[in-house]
């Protein structure tokens, strides 16, 4: 039984045929899930729209490789967490205190509506203040997760895919994927909870 239906199989025939509307319409559906994604894995603004721009030239670039596996967002999901591990390690070697580098997720227009750990309801002003210092921490904490394990609970908590397609963008067994995931949001409720009391303190 074929992955793909027939209306993405002819998209990605043109996608292959260098049909520069096609690639247009590639960016129109995936820029801003791809950029939400690149930034929850780099927590920097200025390196998630450099990485957002690179993932979309290595598509470019190896879309003719593509051989219809599995889903086009899986694949392009898939690029872009490589990417952004590679990223990741290199800027851990520049940065020798990354935390302070990082920046709040303030502004939800440019992230969409996407299911996300760190939103709650406010509505009162002081309420929006205390929401925001909470989103901050949440941020930290989740960049604080070693990559192998953000970027599971990233998938899975924000984008809000199943494990089947995390195994298929991450290339590890479905068991494997659960039990990562467990353990992410494990250490990332100790690591928010420890975060929340230095604020406290």
């Amino acid at each position: 039984m074929p992955v793909l239906d027939g209306e993405e199989h002819k998209f990605i025939e043109r996608l292959k045929a260098r049909d520069e509307r096609a690639f247009i319409e590639l960016v129109q559906v995936y820029e801003q899930r791809v950029f939400r994604l690149v930034f929850r894995m780099l927590g920097r603004r200025d390196e998630a729209e450099d990485m957002a721009q690179e993932v979309f030239v290595q598509v470019f670039k190896a879309i003719s490789q593509f051989r219809g596996d599995s889903k086009l967002s899986t694949w392009v999901y898939r690029i872009a967490v490589n990417l952004c591990k590679n990223r990741v390690k290199y800027l851990a070697r520049r940065y020798t205190d990354a935390q302070d580098e990082l920046e709040p997720i303030a502004d939800r227009s440019q992230l969409g509506d996407a299911k996300a750990v760190t939103y709650g309801a406010v509505a009162r002003p002081d309420q929006m203040v205390e929401g925001f210092q909470v989103e901050q921490i949440v941020h930290r904490a989740m960049a604080q997760l070693e990559p192998d394990f953000r970027e599971v609970l990233i998938l899975r908590d924000v984008e809000d895919l199943s494990y089947e397609e995390i195994g298929e963008i991450t290339g590890l067994a479905e068991g494997t994927v659960k039990s990562r995931i467990h353990r992410a949001r494990t250490m990332l409720k100790a690591l928010v909870e420890e975060l929340l009391g230095e604020k406290i303190g």
